[in-house]
């Protein structure tokens, strides 16, 4: 199973709502039965990247985060269901 982890500085608020998100999308690209989602803050992430295949981020986190074994994939809007759905279509 493939994990996506979503984070935001204080893992409450905008990483829940981009999981939300990218969970839709999953639904509507038929891979919401293969990926698993969970939503972070910075702190938490930098260890939980080690158990995940791509961390959703937004650029300045994404400075902050450094290096990660999972591919870190930057998304400037957490609303934008378009941009979300373009950047993860030609990854899973």
């Amino acid at each position: 199973m493939t994990k996506i982890l979503t984070v935001c500085g204080m893992g409450i608020g905008t990483s829940l709502i981009l999981k939300m998100n990218t969970e839709k999308v999953l639904r509507a690209l038929g891979k919401d039965e293969d990926v698993d989602v969970e939503a972070s803050d910075i702190g938490t992430a930098r260890g939980a990247s080690r158990n995940a295949d791509y961390v959703l981020i937004s650029q300045d986190l994404a400075d902050q985060l450094g290096e990660v074994p999972a591919k870190v994939i930057v998304i400037d809007n957490f609303l934008s269901i378009p941009e979300i759905t373009s950047k993860l279509e030609g990854e899973l």
